[in-house]
């Protein structure tokens, strides 16, 4: 094993700069483009695909109003369904099928601004790509099953077309200049950059210390037994551990790791089951009181625990796809 003196030499610390700063320069255009897309709109143009789904799904038209809100915002897609949900036009089964029909439109929301911008540049595209690629399909599988609940389940006596709430509409365009849109773009791209840079640049610089001093291999030999069960290698204990606290973090230190220690598809299988944790972490940090706040703690323990089954079931389905020999 060789010692840390012996590997922290000139170029070490200039893979490590390189390479931390060609991330962090293409998280800066990403980020910068992606807060220009959402400021002037873009991202409100796939949402002509939510207004067909409520029809199969036996839901009001004006339900495909609050899924392509959730595009735009969460929040705001949320606020609306927890209004038609308390002026009677959906009973608390027709909400339940609205909510998990959201979770593909809610997703789209993030790839704008977190997953093309952000973990691309970190994993490389080929990997990138295969990750965006297999949460799409997990969220357009959630999305899916809810379509086929509300055909299956849902009828005449859930819903109520004629109790809309008055001020119900599509979200009206920003209507901030030019300039001001420009101005939020590099503002919120500087506070993200700020952010992110620093933990990237220590993460990285662990990792790679860990990777050539053979210490990681050393330290995740013991999990080797469990890992190898479900295909995966022992080094994914660590990057499954990361994953639970910052999902940025965990692509950081699985990046420099690809084709060498994880093939591109253990790779991904390795986010996703670090997103199975990372899930069960922020839902007792942000989803529990998220919910509660929208639909109060009956109903809301009701969302939070149909979102956490699919979105285990799902996600274990891609693992298994994944890891097919």
């Amino acid at each position: 094993m060789q010692s840390v003196v012996q590997v922290v030499d000139w170029p070490f610390v200039t893979e490590v700069a390189s390479r931390v700063a060609t991330i962090a320069i293409a998280i800066g255009v990403g980020v910068f483009l992606a807060n220009l897309a959402v400021a002037f709109g873009a991202v409100r143009y796939i949402t002509v695909l939510a207004y067909p789904l409520t029809k199969p799904a036996n839901l009001p038209r004006e339900v495909g109003t609050a899924i392509l809100t959730t595009t735009a915002s969460t929040t705001a897609g949320y606020g609306m369904l927890a209004e038609f949900r308390d002026s009677g036009m959906l009973d608390d089964r027709a909400t339940l099928v609205a909510v998990t029909i959201n979770t593909f439109f809610g997703f789209v929301q993030h790839i704008f601004t977190f997953y093309a911008p952000v973990l691309i540049p970190i994993l490389g595209l080929r990997v990138g790509l295969m990750y965006v690629g297999a949460r799409a399909a997990i969220a357009l599988g959630i999305t899916l099953a809810g379509i086929l609940g509300g055909a299956l389940l849902l009828s005449e006596r859930n819903v109520n077309p004629t109790a809309v709430p008055d001020d119900i509409d599509a979200p009206d365009r920003d209507t901030q200049p030019t300039g001001e849109k420009l101005r939020g773009a590099a503002t919120s791209t500087w506070k993200k950059l700020r952010r992110i840079v620093p933990r990237l640049a220590v993460v990285y610089a662990l990792v790679t210390l860990l990777v050539e001093t053979n210490t990681l291999q050393a330290l995740t030999s013991v999990a080797d037994p469990l890992a190898t069960l479900v295909g995966l290698p022992g080094a994914a204990v660590p990057v499954i551990a990361v994953f639970a606290f910052d999902t940025t973090t965990g692509a950081v230190t699985i990046a420099p790791q690809i084709g060498t220690v994880f093939t591109p598809r253990q790779a991904v299988a390795t986010m996703l089951v670090g997103g199975i944790v990372s899930f069960a972490v922020s839902t007792f940090k942000r989803s529990i009181p998220f919910q509660y706040g929208i639909w109060g703690a009956s109903f809301g323990s009701k969302v939070v625990a149909i979102n956490t089954a699919l979105k285990v079931v799902f996600i274990g389905l891609a693992v298994a796809v994944l890891l097919v020999p």
